[in-house]
């Protein structure tokens, strides 16, 4: 990608995500998010995609922020096949407008629990999708995703979301618990923001 600039906003006010993705890029790049821009809102996410809702939120702050800005907006989340694909799009606020990490890992697992599902039928995966924009322009989307299962209750302090009751494929611990360098290696972020990270020095 020619005349690249060096810094990257991303599209949120969660400063875990943004702290996640200022590890994940390196040194290299100055990381700034919408806290850094005070004057941006947040658009609705009225996508049914994470590919569509990512748009909506890269489009919107790249548009205000000018064509010298390099905007990258991510939208992710938790699909749990017994719930059919739930909490999807809806991750963020899956116990409604306003609700925390906790009232919306609670809903997940009560509702686990009172469908009487257990081991290989709790199978989940987190998935990201990454859009980067300028100006009025998307210039690239990646994706990434990791499979895993769902634990019967919140195990360990790291991460956010649904980190604390997601096992991913090949391990014992919860994203929760696993430290910070394991998880960040084989995470859905990680995997949409290695394929980012190669379009950006190609």
């Amino acid at each position: 990608m020619p005349e690249q600039p060096r810094c990257i906003v991303i599209a949120t006010h969660n400063r875990h995500k943004t702290g996640e993705f200022r590890e994940l890029l390196g040194s290299g790049w100055e990381v700034e998010d919408l806290k850094d821009h005070p004057g941006l809102g947040s658009p609705e996410e009225t996508g049914e995609t994470f590919e569509e809702n990512a748009a909506i939120k890269a489009l919107a702050a790249a548009a205000e922020l000018g064509p010298e800005v390099l905007v990258v907006a991510d939208d992710s989340g938790l699909e749990v096949d017994a719930l059919g694909g739930r909490p999807g799009v809806y991750s963020a606020r899956y116990a409604g407008e306003g609700a925390g990490d906790g009232e919306n890992l609670a809903k997940v697992l009560g509702e686990l629990a009172a469908a009487g599902v257990s081991g290989e039928a709790r199978r989940a995966r987190f998935r990201c999708v990454l859009v980067v924009a300028r100006g009025r322009e998307v210039l690239g989307v990646f994706d990434g995703a990791v499979e895993g299962m769902l634990a019967e209750e919140a195990r360990g302090s790291g991460g956010f979301g649904y980190d604390p009751a997601f096992v991913p494929e090949g391990e014992t611990g919860t994203f929760g618990e696993l430290p910070a360098a394991v998880k960040h290696g084989m995470s859905h972020r990680s995997r949409a923001v290695g394929k980012l990270v190669a379009w950006l020095g190609s």
